[in-house]
Formats: C-alpha cells, sequence, structure tokens
C-alpha cells in the first residue's frame, strides 16, 4: 500500500530504525513484512512469540518525535489486542483508539465486540471509521456502495461513539501492486 516492500530495518544504538515512506520522515513504519526473505511468507507464531514481536515493535523501534502512534491490528479481541494494551499502557500516553469498520454486519459486528474491549481494558474509543463505504467509478464518477453503506455510523449512534466519517474505496490503492 505504502510501497516499501523491499525495504530493510536497520539498528541504532536506540534500537531499530523504522522505514519512512519519504526523505522528509514524516511517516515511519514498521512491520514484520520488513522482516521477512519473502513477502509471500507467512508468520506462523504462537501467543508468545508473537507477543514478544509486539512488545519489540513498541519498546525497541527508535519512533523519534512524534504526534501519533498508529496500530493496525486484525479485527477481534485477540491476544495480540491484550499486548499492544498492556504494553502501552506502561510507556505511552494513549489518548485512545480509533475503531476502523467497514459498512457489512459481519464487520460492524466485530467492531461492535473491540469497543467491548476497549471498554472494559479502559481505552477511550475517539471514534469510528467507516472505510470502504461505496466506490466511486474513475470514469463516470458514479458511487456505487459495493459492501453497503451505513453501518458504521449507525454503530457509532447505537453506542454514543463519536461517527468520524466515511472512507471509499481509493482506486488508487485497488490498483496498485501487493
Amino acid at each position: 500500500m505504502l510501497q516499501l516492500e523491499d525495504q530493510d530495518i536497520h539498528q541504532c544504538t536506540q534500537g531499530w530504525v523504522p522505514v519512512f515512506t519519504d526523505s522528509s520522515q514524516t511517516l515511519a513504519v514498521m512491520s514484520i513484512g520488513f522482516l521477512l526473505n519473502n513477502r509471500d511468507d507467512a508468520v506462523v507464531w504462537r501467543g508468545p512469540k508473537k507477543n514478544a514481536m509486539i512488545k519489540q515493535f513498541i519498546e525497541d523501534v527508535s519512533w523519534g518525535e512524534r504526534d501519533y502512534l498508529i496500530i493496525d491490528t486484525p479485527p477481534g479481541t485477540s491476544d495480540e489486542h491484550i499486548t499492544v494494551v498492556e504494553n502501552l499502557r506502561h510507556r505511552e500516553n494513549v489518548d485512545g483508539a480509533v475503531l476502523v469498520t467497514t459498512p457489512q454486519a459481519v464487520s460492524v459486528g466485530d467492531v461492535r465486540r473491540e469497543l467491548a474491549f476497549c471498554r472494559k481494558t479502559g481505552v477511550r474509543v475517539l471514534g469510528i471509521i467507516e472505510n470502504m463505504s461505496g466506490f466511486v467509478c474513475p470514469h463516470c464518477k458514479e458511487c456505487t456502495n459495493v459492501f453497503s453503506s451505513g453501518g458504521g455510523e449507525a454503530l457509532a449512534i447505537e453506542t454514543g461513539v463519536p461517527f468520524l466519517g466515511k472512507h471509499i474505496l481509493c482506486y488508487g490503492l485497488l490498483a496498485s501492486k501487493y
């Protein structure tokens, strides 16, 4: 998505140096994908090894000065989420979480459980974003709701969480190599 597939991670005295998206170094990225020999390799790790890597990404990366730390997790409320919360709680000033859903009922259900997870663990939810909320044809400019629309907004209203907006499918991302 960010065209960083062939980048390498380096060490400095403060830890791992993240990969930057441009020469101004305004966006730093860390991914397990940078550590793989082949981008098609699967990462088959059980809890302790996965959790140790998450902790390492939080503690051992030299992030430098930053305005935001965005952690993209898989849907659900798994060990990974608990590990992130536990490690950030002791090290960072966490303002809260932004939950992202797609409009379909399955995704909205996952985010509903993530919202319950955040409430149980004391993580403030800053809001909900609805992703993939329509596709604008690059030729005729008509918007088609491929995955329906409104699920994220309905969840936000139902749960009293701020709705931060909708984001359509981006043609540029659809056309990029993966």
